[in-house]
């Protein structure tokens, strides 16, 4: 059974002018949605955003980027934006807004959800309660 990721994406949409949250796995599957997007078009999308961060990366050097970390990709609409973000090991935290969001409250929050999430996808050490005898 999957972890219920579900409270990652609440958080990110509690930005005015947030509309969707998606996470993605980096071969492009969905992971989570949240409740405003429909699977369908949640898998969809999912698929693109791995190609997106994919075409991130191997622009990197176009910014002078020689071994450094790709972090964010913002795609402006007419209607909107997308915020794409890594979240982890394999993993991708996009976002759609409205137009007139505040930008950096929202790169934020998202940062702040996928260092919650990181926090909660990893296990402390099981600690033994078996005494040897």
């Amino acid at each position: 059974m999957s972890p219920d990721l579900s409270w990652v994406l609440n958080d990110v949409l509690q930005v005015r002018g947030a509309r969707h949250a998606i996470l993605v796995s980096a071969d492009g599957l969905l992971l989570e949605r949240s409740s405003e997007i429909g699977r369908d078009e949640a898998e969809t999308n999912a698929a693109a955003m791995s190609s997106m961060q994919s075409l991130s990366r191997a622009v990197a050097p176009f910014v002078g980027s020689t071994g450094g970390a790709w972090r964010q990709t913002l795609l402006e609409y007419d209607h909107g934006w997308i915020f794409l973000i890594a979240a982890g090991s394999g993993a991708y935290l996009a976002a759609s807004t409205a137009p007139d969001v505040d930008m950096e409250a929202m790169s934020f929050r998202m940062q702040q959800q996928v260092g919650a999430l990181g926090r909660a996808m990893t296990a402390a050490p099981r600690q033994s309660t078996h005494s040897g005898s």
